[in-house]
């Protein structure tokens, strides 16, 4: 009797013993993992473009210093025409330049991949420095908003 049973079950297993799952267990599957997918990517990239923005904040802090290092070096902040350049290259007529500023020139580049923008004189002070984010344009919100120093 316990051998028939055992015979039936190995039948029913197939020829080799092996068991697998049907198709059908196999589309709820995927079913299920991309019902979650779809709830948990959104969350993802608002996290994404949260860091960029932060990253964006934090490299124009640096980079803010690096200007007032210049600044007290050569007795005033980088021209406009000149820009961010001057903090790695001695412009024309600096004579009292002591950099680089910053370590690497890729630091002055936003996370979008665009240069940070600069302006001398700044709209509220000696200078300022910005990024107009994912969009690259002035205004907009969330991730697309301006970071200015």
């Amino acid at each position: 009797m316990l051998l028939d049973i055992k015979l039936r079950q190995r039948h029913r297993l197939g020829v080799c013993g092996q068991a697998g799952f049907t198709l059908f267990e196999l589309l709820v599957v995927l079913g299920i993992l991309a019902l979650l997918a779809t709830f948990a990517a959104p969350q993802v990239l608002r996290y994404l473009g949260k860091a960029r923005s932060e990253t964006a904040k934090i490299q124009i802090n640096a980079i803010a210093s690096a200007v007032e290092l210049y600044a007290l070096d050569n007795g005033g902040y980088p021209a406009q025409q000149v820009g961010l350049g001057a903090l790695m290259q001695p412009p024309p007529g600096a004579v009292r330049w002591a950099g680089p500023y910053l370590k690497k020139a890729e630091g002055l580049i936003d996370p979008w991949g665009r240069p940070y923008q600069y302006r001398n004189p700044g709209r509220n002070g000696s200078f300022e420095i910005f990024t107009l984010g994912r969009d690259n344009t002035p205004g907009g919100a969330g991730e697309d908003q301006d970071v200015s120093n």
